[in-house]
């Protein structure tokens, strides 16, 4: 119980950190830290429960399970509803298209039993991908609060596979265990002398010979782990590469999914094609892949993720 009240508070703390890195000063409302608990709160239940909480839910009646998710559209209400952006379109789109994803996932169940991957399930992914690479639904927030979308979408996302689908392998198990740091950090010295070589050969990578406080580091390690790290890891690795080893086997699956990783990065950083990104991204996107197959873990890849962009950050960028 305590261990689990603790990472919600350090949660809730990497998403106000990393907010205000990335879109400046966030204003916090009761009605902004009631919709950040309504978010926060199934999330925690699956990580930390595991499967008690999806076994609660599952037992629900079928039509209550698949209309769950339209309460998306709460938080944004509590959230935009006194702000020039609020758009009624907006709550009508954040109730229906998590329960369009809920419904899609829940055919994919029960036409593929043995989980070997559906179009429906690559669908969805396709869906959530695009809402989230060009940031289709942020305009519709307040300035510096655009985070709540992805907030949103992850929601949708763990809830549709976890709970409806009941996929297997994803690895959102946030409990600690050793075995997690060794395997992330084992990839993250993998992968370091590889993206210095080749990051500072191509001026990607500049060095910054700073000393930031250990305070400093911590809180954007933790902000970098959450906000970022969690959801891409569990997009492309819990799911995407989760179901792609189920069609074309591990070694391809790895492959594939850290090319589409590098891809996503394509216009990060430039008003171009900057290959140099996708090309880094795509390679950091082999040692996640390698940190998360370990033994299935989000949160190994996610430690190799986190500890990648902070430095990147603080020395290199």
């Amino acid at each position: 119980m305590y261990p689990t009240i603790s990472c919600a508070a350090i949660i809730v703390t990497g998403i106000r950190g990393i907010s205000s890195n990335y879109h400046g000063s966030m204003h916090l409302t009761p009605t902004v830290l009631v919709a950040e608990s309504l978010l926060l709160l199934p999330l925690i239940g699956m990580a930390f429960t595991g499967e008690l909480f999806c076994t609660a839910v599952g037992r629900l009646p079928l039509w209550l399970r698949l209309a769950l998710p339209a309460t998306a559209a709460i938080p944004y209400h509590l959230v935009a509803h006194s702000n020039e952006n609020f758009n009624w379109w907006f709550v009508g789109v954040y109730a229906a298209l998590p329960v369009l994803l809920a419904a899609l996932l829940w055919d994919a169940q029960r036409r593929d039993v043995e989980q070997r991957g559906v179009w429906q399930d690559f669908l969805v992914l396709l869906v959530l991908g695009i809402v989230v690479e060009f940031r289709l639904f942020e305009h519709a927030w307040p300035k510096g609060l655009g985070s709540f979308n992805r907030l949103i979408l992850l929601d949708a996302a763990l809830y549709g596979f976890l709970i409806i689908r009941r996929l297997s392998g994803v690895g959102f198990h946030f409990v600690p265990q050793v075995s997690d740091a060794k395997n992330g950090l084992r990839e993250l010295l993998f992968y370091a002398p590889v993206a210095l070589l080749l990051g500072l050969s191509l001026g990607f990578l500049h060095m910054h010979w700073l000393m930031p406080s250990l305070a400093k580091f911590v809180v954007s390690w933790i902000s970098i782990f959450f906000v970022i790290a969690v959801l891409e890891e569990s997009y492309f690795r819990g799911l995407l590469q989760n179901l792609l080893e189920r069609r074309i086997g591990r070694g391809w699956a790895l492959l594939v999914a850290s090319v589409i990783f590098g891809l996503s990065h394509f216009n990060k950083g430039a008003t171009h094609f900057n290959w140099r990104y996708v090309l880094l991204a795509s390679l950091a996107g082999i040692f996640y892949g390698r940190a998360w197959r370990a033994e299935r873990r989000l949160v190994a890849s996610a430690i190799t993720h986190a500890s990648v962009d902070t430095i990147w950050s603080i020395w290199l960028r």
